[in-house]
């Protein structure tokens, strides 16, 4: 009996770099992995449901939890984890100097669901005094006309969100003052030096920093995602691909951290090794559940809260069982 054909849509990233390059393969498993940017990938895998495994979105594989059937089925493996403190870019004019300045004010987000927008929008409320309806929210392609959401959204008019015009964008929006500020996982092309566009936090490493010293909280962005059916037919895929996903990771951070020569271009990225694992410990890009129980427990909250998800799911209700677990000799 061959091995199982999968195709793999993921981003290009040192941790997933041995699956890519076939250096690393999951049991009986033979797998295509398409290398694609991460918009492209949720779409077509939300939209189309293209793929046998993905990268995706948490928020919008929380979001599917609500559907009936269930169409995905994830992994607690996290091929992106980012603080979002970095994504807030102010109007220069608006009159926003620190984070309680944004109430009341109009931010633009490109899809109300984007996982960096519930991190976001919660950090703010929790830590910062910004209530998430204290806000006006305008949705839209940041740099190209036309950008809608990947799946339906309905907030019975607790928030304000409303669509830019078809023809308009939310980056030439914020540096024409149409909107105050933007929420979003990517840089606008309308910030650069002196322009008219800054970050709401003058020095964002430093504020993620004491927000991971206060909550213990990297947060996590994107899970891998098995569809429904093929996890249905073989159970078995969820166990081979999560311990092939950990062996590539592992490699990828014994490989970071290989002082003979730089692995990627950056002056000091041995010492950035060195406080990140000072910082936020040892295993600081943790794959499982038990080490992400309360990051995913507080994304989970704020999903609902956001009115993206019909109720508060726990943890261990997002990933196959098999997952989760593991022998030990």
């Amino acid at each position: 009996m061959g091995r199982l054909r999968l195709a793999f849509a993921c981003g290009d990233y040192d941790r997933t770099r041995a699956l890519y390059e076939g250096t690393i393969q999951p049991d009986g498993i033979e797998l295509t992995y398409l290398r694609l940017p991460v918009e492209e990938t949720f779409f077509r895998m939300m939209r189309h449901r293209e793929f046998e495994v993905a990268e995706l979105s948490l928020s919008s594989y929380v979001k599917s939890l609500d559907l009936d059937p269930r169409p995905f089925v994830a992994l607690p493996v996290y091929p992106s984890r980012m603080f979002r403190h970095g994504g807030i870019f102010v109007n220069a004019a608006s009159g926003i100097e620190k984070p309680q300045d944004l109430r009341g004010k109009v931010v633009g987000t490109p899809e109300w669901q984007l996982t960096a927008g519930v991190w976001i929008r919660g950090i703010l409320a929790d830590h910062h005094d910004v209530p998430v309806e204290s806000v006006t929210y305008r949705t839209g392609g940041q740099e190209a006309p036309g950008r809608i959401e990947k799946a339906p959204v309905d907030l019975g008019g607790r928030v304000r969100v409303e669509p830019i015009p078809p023809d308009a964008t939310l980056s030439q929006m914020l540096a024409d003052g149409e909107i105050d500020a933007l929420y979003s996982p990517r840089v606008p092309s309308s910030f650069r030096p002196g322009g008219p566009v800054r970050r709401l936090f003058a020095d964002p490493v430093a504020a993620e920093k004491e927000y991971y010293a206060a909550t213990g909280i990297f947060p996590i962005m994107h899970v891998v995602v098995v569809r429904r059916d093929v996890y249905e037919r073989h159970p078995w895929v969820a166990q081979s691909l999560a311990k092939a996903l950990n062996l590539a990771k592992a490699e990828a951070m014994a490989n970071l951290y290989d002082t003979s020569a730089l692995r990627f271009t950056l002056p000091w990225l041995v010492p950035g090794v060195e406080e990140a694992r000072s910082l936020l410990g040892e295993d600081y890009w943790s794959y499982g559940l038990a080490a992400n129980e309360h990051t995913l427990a507080t994304f989970l909250r704020y999903h609902h809260e956001q009115g993206l998800s019909r109720r508060r799911y726990a943890p261990a209700e997002l990933f196959a069982p098999e997952s989760i677990e593991s022998f030990v000799i």
